[in-house]
């Protein structure tokens, strides 16, 4: 190898070690090892700092002394983490290969990056750019001090899952942290969070991305899979990308909440074949993503972002099984959420597989074993496999559940069978296969789409913000304005709003499954009726926590409903209902009316476990109130929930539950009533 030393400093060179990927550190020094098949030859770049324009040393790699098969390697003796660093990779121009000698590339295995002089523009033209490219930065991964802390291993079936976005969710003034916007501002909320009584976090995408894209405030374009992203760090320059996000995870398992991380390995930041070079598709472009076979120069797109991943290629399947592991096994994250996971079962051409190796390999990794994996089981392409996602214990995100409740509570009828099967785990989709309610991640709401407060208050999407004129984000919203179109001070139709966002948390805590609560719908957040708020870094997009004070009823019941569900263990059995666990009945008990396309109204009696009381669940989605009949077999039923009533009244502590004299229960219009009784 070749050294081009720009200043004094000197360091010495040796063969290194093909494996593992990325920059290893230790005592002497820090080894490089990347793939790169159809490279030609590889340069690599140090630089002083974080902000160096120009690099202070380039390393020329002999293929003799530093390739093993499609392996580049060295070791730099001497040199120290944080190290900062990139590579020149030359090749061949035929169609397919995008290789650029002139452009600075990312280790793929990089676990931080700054790009304090990072110019987009300037990786998408010709020309050299490496003034201006992102940089990697090697660091010390076992440099940390974790004091004991370790996953919490608490069952998926009793998880209440929070999403948020760790920039969005303290980044308003409102949010009174010392560093809004950042991974130790997320540490900074605990207290909210644990008496709201969630137990996992679910944070949107944190591996690094470019968020000098005024498209992508949510981070679902990846930049780095390994790094912590950045702009979440209060010193990026610094190194301590990896220390920031380890504070926060033990942080927040100091307080029983686990960790779960929104992946992407779907699609990258590149783009399509006009988009930047920075790593992939400069390393080994026809390695890493789908080509077009007719024409490799462009991407077959699954994704709906411009490029594809082919996670089932062999190079890709190791890279994210290593970041999955890198993440449980040195950064201690307790789960993980794939987006657009449809595009994991994806095989040569695009196919989907029946057995896709990636999610095989994620299923059986000893290192994984006890982590939590769950698929948003559909693509941009068209794949949807909800209920047929491949593998024993992946749960799904389901979309099913979400748009059954929707339509339920907006009104629509007909469809109470659908509503029983979701109050029950939705055997439909997962008792065949041998799956359980914990296979089941049931939602209302997510960051895609209306929030909670919208989806009551707007009968249509509001986007002009985004610059799309409105075509983007979901047309079909299953919502319901109440009457009135956004804001309004009608006292009537402000209550009725309230009323439905909590007969839809209600319904959500009553089912078996695993609940998932996007972030600031406990206290009523809007999005002003953007339902795809992707690029909107600004009030829109950030959680307003002075809503916390003016919604404290809401966020009172919602702290109320989240123990409540905590009590009773029958709500959150990861088995589906046995013929003598649950009864249903409509307004006349046994008489469920499964078959009437009219019908808007349900009810359940189901016994409790572990010494629990029964409870009786009384849905009416009409807009008449309807008197429904209880058991009269000697049962003494007293009322705990009652979604019409005033903050306070709605659901009942412990020991504070009025008596239901009976026979019947008078169940206010587009309203819940939940009773209990002890045998």
């Amino acid at each position: 190898m070749t050294s081009h030393a720009l200043d004094q400093a000197m360091y010495t060179l040796e063969a290194g070690r093909a494996h593992p990927f990325g920059a290893r550190c230790d005592a002497g020094g820090v080894n490089f090892a990347l793939f790169s098949e159809h490279a030609t030859a590889v340069e690599l770049l140090l630089f002083d700092s974080f902000d160096a324009e120009a690099p202070s040393h380039v390393f020329e790699l002999d293929p003799r002394d530093n390739r093993s098969f499609a392996t580049w390697h060295c070791y730099v003796r001497g040199l120290r983490a944080p190290a900062h660093y990139g590579y020149r990779v030359h090749g061949s121009d035929r169609p397919g290969h995008r290789f650029d000698p002139q452009k600075v590339l990312l280790d793929p295995y990089a676990k931080g990056v700054t790009r304090a002089r990072w110019d987009r523009g300037a990786a998408c033209r010709p020309g050299d750019n490496t003034a201006t490219s992102m940089r990697a930065v090697a660091i010390d991964a076992d440099a940390y001090d974790w004091k004991g802390d370790r996953p919490l291993n608490r069952p998926l079936a009793d998880q209440v899952i929070y999403e948020l976005h760790v920039g969005g969710f303290t980044r308003s003034p409102s949010a009174t942290v010392s560093r809004p916007g950042t991974f130790t501002a997320v540490a900074e909320k605990i207290p909210h969070l644990t008496r709201l009584g969630v137990t996992a976090v679910e944070l949107m995408p944190v591996a690094d991305f470019d968020d000098s894209q005024a498209g992508n405030f949510w981070g679902y374009s990846t930049a780095a899979f390994f790094a912590p992203h950045a702009g979440y760090c209060t010193s990026p320059g610094s190194g301590a990308h990896l220390d920031e996000f380890r504070d926060m995870v033990r942080a927040l398992h100091g307080a029983g909440i686990e960790v779960y991380l929104d992946v992407v390995f779907n699609h990258t930041d590149e783009g399509n074949q006009l988009g930047p070079l920075f790593s992939f598709a400069g390393l080994d472009n026809a390695n890493y993503y789908y080509l077009d076979p007719a024409d490799p120069r462009y991407y077959d797109d699954y994704s709906g972002c411009g490029n594809t991943l082919m996670a089932n290629h062999p190079i890709v399947t190791k890279l994210v099984t290593d970041c999955l592991e890198f993440w449980v096994r040195d950064m201690h994250v307790d789960g993980f959420r794939f987006d657009e996971a449809a595009v994991l079962t994806r095989g040569a051409g695009g196919a989907v597989l029946d057995e896709p190796p990636v999610v095989w390999q994620i299923e059986l990794s000893e290192t994984l074993a006890d982590t939590k994996i769950i698929a948003e089981a559909w693509d941009a392409a068209g794949a949807y496999e909800v209920g047929r996602y491949p593998g024993y214990r992946w749960a799904e995100w389901n979309g099913r559940f979400r748009d059954t409740m929707r339509r339920f509570v907006r009104g629509d009828a007909g469809l109470v069978g659908d509503v029983a099967d979701r109050l029950g785990g939705s055997a439909s989709l997962y008792q065949a296969r041998g799956h359980a309610p914990g296979n089941s991640i049931n939602f209302i709401t997510c960051h895609d789409g209306f929030t909670l407060a919208d989806l009551v208050s707007y009968d249509t999407k509001h986007n002009e913000a985004n610059g799309e004129h409105n075509r983007d984000g979901n047309d079909d919203n299953m919502s319901w304005n109440c009457g009135v179109e956004g804001p309004t001070d009608d006292p009537a139709v402000l209550a009725l709003r309230e009323q439905q966002m909590k007969n839809l948390a209600t319904l959500l805590m009553l089912s078996r499954g695993v609940p998932m609560v996007l972030g600031g719908d406990e206290f009523a957040r809007t999005q002003q009726g953007n339902n795809n708020a992707y690029c909107q870094d600004n009030p829109i997009g950030w959680v307003d926590w002075h809503l916390a004070g003016r919604n404290a009823g809401l966020l009172r019941y919602w702290r109320e409903l989240l123990a409540f569900r905590e009590r009773h263990a029958t709500l959150r059995a990861n088995e589906f209902y046995a013929p003598d666990e649950i009864t249903w009945h409509g307004t006349e008990l046994g008489a469920p009316n499964w078959s009437d396309p009219q019908a808007r109204a349900l009810a359940c009696t189901v016994r409790g476990r572990a010494g629990g009381p029964d409870l009786h669940v009384m849905m009416n989605m009409y807009w008449e109130p309807l008197d429904f009949q209880i058991p009269a077999d000697g049962r003494r039923w007293v009322r705990a929930v009652d979604t019409a009533r005033p903050a306070g009244d709605d659901l009942r502590g412990e020991g504070a539950e009025p008596a239901v004299p009976g026979p019947t229960c008078a169940v206010a219009a587009r309203s819940i009533t939940v009773l209990l009784s002890h045998a």
